[in-house]
């Protein structure tokens, strides 16, 4: 199986973005061809999720950043269709309240990693702190003192770094996304929005003044991913403009790095299997 490892971003090289292609669709021509694979990958995840669950010794933290209208939600849906919901959580981060700009940017953050067995998923995350803070100059409203601004972002990607890799050790798994979407696709899918009334629901203003920003966001996410990505935790840049294939591959990366864990049901005592089998002959009566 694949594991597109062409999409793959570990620290062993870096990316430049305005060279990854957003239309690609690997060995892929068809939606069809694509679905049925999709559907295939989606089974084997759902057979691996409940080894994990029922294991409870490692966890997945999956990550979705992208541009606007890049196709984050239906993503997540798709590809994450039929799991079991009690094994699986997930979390949007907005805009920080209050509460939490009082504390450092990763408390909000800790409350929400899945626990061991389970599958969590971060739809944007603590990656915000070095890709919208910065375009905007956000760090100005996040009370720090003058002294700890020097040399901020920097600082930032090295507590990152170490905070992945302290979550990698401690058995929660990140697996980090960035759906590459082009300006030109990302346009035609907010007019989409405005011209079908079943989609004006997902209209947002702020989404046409954050375009005024993509050639910052693009510098931003670029820089992100190569000072970010690790063994432990890689970022898979992947194609976007085709859904149909941004969800396969997602799920292909996932069932990849799922089967590669040697996930199995936990084996019972001899003790164990005695008790079942009194308990099966009081049944059968």
């Amino acid at each position: 199986m694949s594991d597109f490892a062409e999409y793959k971003y570990d620290g062993s090289q870096k990316v430049e973005l305005s060279k990854v292609k957003t239309n690609d669709t690997g060995s892929y021509k068809t939606k069809e061809e694509a679905a049925d694979k999709l559907k295939a990958n989606i089974d084997i995840m759902i057979a691996e999720q409940g080894k994990l669950f029922a294991q409870g010794q490692c966890s997945l933290l999956l990550i979705f950043q992208a541009m606007d209208a890049a196709g984050k939600d239906g993503a997540i849906s798709h590809v994450m269709s039929g799991l079991n919901p009690q094994g699986t959580d997930v979390y949007s981060f907005k805009q920080p309240s209050a509460e939490e700009l009082s504390h450092d940017y990763l408390w909000r953050v800790n409350k929400c990693l899945p626990q061991r067995g389970k599958i969590g998923i971060f739809n944007r995350s603590y990656y915000e702190e070095v890709l919208v803070v910065r375009v905007h100059n956000l760090i100005q409203s996040q009370r720090l003192s003058q002294r700890y601004k020097e040399d901020i972002w920097d600082k930032r990607y090295r507590q990152i770094r170490e905070y992945e890799r302290y979550l990698y050790e401690n058995g929660v798994l990140p697996i980090k996304f960035f759906l590459h979407i082009s300006k030109d696709e990302q346009k035609k899918r907010l007019l989409d929005r405005i011209e079908d009334k079943a989609k004006n629901w997902k209209f947002n203003e702020a989404d046409i003044k954050e375009r005024e920003y993509w050639d910052d966001y693009q510098k931003y996410y670029e820089e992100t991913i190569n000072n970010t990505a690790t063994p432990h935790a890689p970022w898979y840049v992947i194609p976007s403009d085709k859904k149909w294939f941004t969800r396969l591959a997602i799920s292909q990366v996932i069932v990849k790095t799922m089967t590669g864990l040697d996930l199995k049901y936990p084996e019972i005592s001899e003790q164990q299997a005695a008790v079942l089998e009194k308990y099966r002959k009081v049944l059968s009566e």
